[in-house]
C-alpha cells in the first residue's frame, strides 16, 4: 500500500521519491486537490509554460485514446530534464491509461488530479497498490491548517492579525482551500495600509455577513442591550436581511436558551452551562450568552418565546408589518431581559 495519511501529504510531496512516476491527487476539498497538484508540477518544472516539458491532458480524452498517456510519458524532453504529465481525471475511467504506465519504466511524472474517491475506487486502488505510484487525499482543512494558512497568507503581506480576529476567521473560512484564500485574501486587500487586522475588520469582510448580523441582533436582544439590539437590527435590515430571518433567529435561540435556564435555575453557574452546551458556543458568543443566562429565568424565557413565536404568525400574515413587528419584539425581549438582569 503507498497511501499516504493526510498529516504526512505536505511532507510526501515536498520529498517526492524519484521513483514514484506517478502521484495521484485526489479528495472533496477540490481547493486543494488542486493547489497541491500545481505546487508538485510547480516544484518538478521551472517553467511551466514550457511544452516540452509540462503536457495539460484531460482525463476523458486518454479514457478514449488510453495509448495517448503512454505515448506522452515516453516522449523524451528537447533539452532534458524531468517531464511532467498533468492529468485532470474526469467523469471516465483512466485506468486502461495508467496501467501501462505504472507497469514499466517510466522517466517521466504523470499527476493525476481527481475528485472525491471512494475506497476501492478503481482509479484510487490502482494508485495505492502500486509500489511506483502515491496517492494522497486532501480532506477539509483543520482549525490547525486553517490557522497556519492564514499566518502564512498574512507574513507574505507584511500584516499581523489579533488572534481573536483570526479565531474568528478560522470559524467562518473551511471546507475548501480556494474558497478559503480567496476569502484571506479579501480580507488582506481590505486590510492593506494597516500594521494588523482586528476582529471587525474579520465581521465586516468575510464570511456570511447576514448571519453575523443576525448573531448580533439576538445576542444583543437576550442580554437586555436595547440599544446594541436595536442597532444590530437595523444594520441587519440594511444589509437586506429579512425580518422573518431575524425571527426565525431568535425564535431558535431562545428554544435553545430554555433548558439552560432551567440548568442555571437548577444551580449550575451560566459559565458552566454554555461551557457544557452542544454544540459548542463560538468563543465570541459566550459573554453575551451567560448575560442572557443571568438576565432570563425559565419564566421569562419561555414568555419571551412565545412572544416571539406570535410575531412570527403575524409577520407572516401582514407582510408590510413585518419589519415593524420584528423590531417591536426585539425591543420586548431586550427590554424584559433588561428588567430581569441580576
Amino acid at each position: 500500500m503507498v497511501a499516504v495519511r493526510p498529516g504526512d501529504a505536505e511532507t510526501a510531496l515536498a520529498r517526492r521519491d524519484p521513483g514514484k512516476s506517478v502521484v495521484l491527487i485526489f479528495g472533496p476539498d477540490t481547493g486543494l486537490v488542486h493547489e497541491r497538484a500545481q505546487g508538485l508540477v510547480r516544484r518538478a518544472v521551472p517553467d511551466a509554460h514550457d511544452p516540452f516539458a509540462l503536457v495539460r491532458l484531460e482525463g476523458d480524452d486518454i479514457s478514449s485514446d488510453p495509448r495517448r498517456l503512454i505515448d506522452e510519458t515516453s516522449t523524451i524532453g528537447l533539452f532534458g530534464g524531468e517531464r511532467v504529465v498533468w492529468v485532470r481525471a474526469g467523469s471516465r475511467n483512466i485506468v486502461l491509461a495508467l496501467q501501462p504506465v505504472l507497469a514499466g519504466r517510466c522517466d517521466a511524472l504523470v499527476v493525476v488530479e481527481a475528485g472525491d474517491l471512494k475506497k476501492g475506487a478503481p482509479l484510487r486502488a490502482l494508485c495505492e497498490n502500486a509500489p511506483n505510484a502515491l496517492a494522497i487525499a486532501c480532506y477539509a482543512d483543520s482549525d490547525r491548517d486553517l490557522s497556519r494558512l492564514v499566518d502564512s497568507m498574512m507574513a507574505e503581506a507584511g500584516l499581523a492579525i489579533d488572534r481573536d480576529a483570526r479565531d474568528l476567521l478560522v470559524s467562518l473560512i473551511g471546507g475548501d482551500r480556494l474558497a478559503s484564500r480567496g476569502e484571506i485574501a479579501k480580507l488582506i486587500l481590505y486590510a492593506l495600509g494597516q500594521q494588523r487586522v482586528s476582529l471587525e475588520d474579520v465581521r465586516t469582510i468575510v464570511g456570511d455577513a447576514s448571519a453575523l448580523a443576525l448573531d448580533d441582533v439576538v445576542d444583543s436582544a437576550l442580554a437586555g442591550e436595547t440599544r446594541e439590539a436595536l442597532a444590530a437590527l437595523a444594520k441587519a435590515m440594511g444589509a437586506a436581511t429579512r425580518p422573518d430571518a431575524v425571527l426565525g433567529s431568535l425564535l431558535r435561540a431562545l428554544t435553545a436558551l430554555h433548558p439552560m435556564t432551567l440548568a442555571v435555575a437548577g444551580g449550575a453557574s451560566p459559565d458552566q452551562v454554555v461551557g457544557s452546551a452542544r454544540p459548542p458556543v463560538h468563543f465570541s458568543r459566550k459573554a453575551k450568552l451567560e448575560k442572557a443566562l443571568r438576565a432570563l429565568d425559565p419564566d421569562r424565557c419561555l414568555k419571551a418565546l412565545l412572544a416571539v413565536d406570535d410575531a412570527v404568525l403575524a409577520a407572516r400574515r401582514n407582510a408590510p408589518l413585518a419589519p415593524a413587528i420584528c423590531e417591536r419584539v426585539v425591543l420586548q425581549v431586550a427590554q424584559q431581559a433588561g428588567r430581569g438582569r441580576r
